[in-house]
């Protein structure tokens, strides 16, 4: 299988495994089998875990240096780490760490980096010269603009239509490209500063860096990417990273599934419609103080969509 990456990261990945150390510190089992491991997404792009820090008991530990007897009615850890989802304490969370190398197409990085909290380093297209990859989406994820979400898509496009854009798209990347390398190249000439030929590329070639972040920071950029109305692009990057996390931290996960990737809240104005249906009232948006776009929100929460 494709697992995505260059030669030279294969060879360092090798070198790595082939001189395993010893270490005093906590680890993860379901953490360590992810380590250096390639998971391929999109037609190009990886993610992989580098180094991580903490588990589910190093949660907990911190919980009870901070809490002290305020955890004692708290039997086991995994129902402490349950409560302390639940209640949004999200300190403890914070006690663990994962690194990730990520390659990714640059809109989708552009997208990920609006979450500031995490620390990046990525490749530079100054000093090095960015590979002939570019993000060709599968026809089945070909849709056309949404009418009621500036943000969303509707149906796929099909037939001609969706051909004459995997074409465009194609084309237009790799004579991009051509000319970013003719750009670059010496050819008996002083070639245009990498710097500035990197302007001619589109946003859907493959950019790389290492993202790490704690648990805390990592569960809000999960709950968002990994939603269902996520961008397609950048849900298949939250989906590989919620598997790694799920090994990682197990209880962690659990409750972060049940208090926030699965959970729905409700506005003040959402909970009194929801008080007046349980008593048996009929309630239409007119009277429920909602907007028309919260009120199908609200609907859809109650699976009356």
């Amino acid at each position: 299988m494709n697992d995505h990456l260059t030669a030279a990261q294969r060879a360092e990945i090798d070198d790595l495994r082939a001189s395993p150390s010893q270490t005093l510190r906590a680890t993860a089992p379901g953490a360590e089998k992810h380590l250096y491991v390639p998971h391929p997404v999109l037609d190009h792009g990886l993610v992989r875990m580098v180094d991580y820090m903490g588990d589910d008991a190093a949660i907990c530990q911190a919980a009870r240096v901070s809490y002290g007897r305020g955890t004692k009615s708290v039997q086991n850890d995994e129902g402490l780490v349950r409560y302390l989802m639940r209640h949004w304490h999200s300190t403890p969370f914070e006690m663990c760490e994962l690194k990730l190398h990520v390659k990714l197409p640059v809109f989708v990085a552009r997208q990920w980096i609006r979450h500031r909290t995490a620390n990046v380093n990525e490749y530079s297209a100054r000093y090095s010269i960015l590979n002939r990859e570019f993000y060709i989406p599968r026809p089945e994820d070909l849709a056309a603009q949404s009418t009621t979400n500036n943000q969303g898509r509707a149906e796929a496009l099909s037939g001609d239509e969706a051909q004459r854009v995997l074409d465009w798209l194609r084309e237009d990347s790799m004579r991009a490209y051509d000319h970013y390398e003719a750009m670059i190249s010496d050819d008996g000439q002083q070639g245009l500063a990498r710097e500035l030929a990197r302007m001619n590329l589109p946003v859907n070639i493959y950019t790389e860096w290492y993202w790490k972040v704690d648990l805390h920071n990592l569960f809000h950029f999960l709950r968002l990417r990994a939603d269902a109305h996520a961008q397609h692009e950048i849900r298949v990057y939250a989906d590989a990273i919620c598997r790694m996390v799920q090994d990682w931290v197990p209880a962690a996960y659990r409750a972060f599934e049940d208090y926030r990737l699965n959970a729905v809240s409700f506005s003040g104005p959402a909970m009194a419609c929801l008080q007046r249906i349980l008593a048996g009232e009929a309630v239409d948006q007119e009277s429920s103080g909602m907007g028309a776009r919260e009120w199908r929100e609200f609907q859809a929460a109650l699976g009356r969509a």
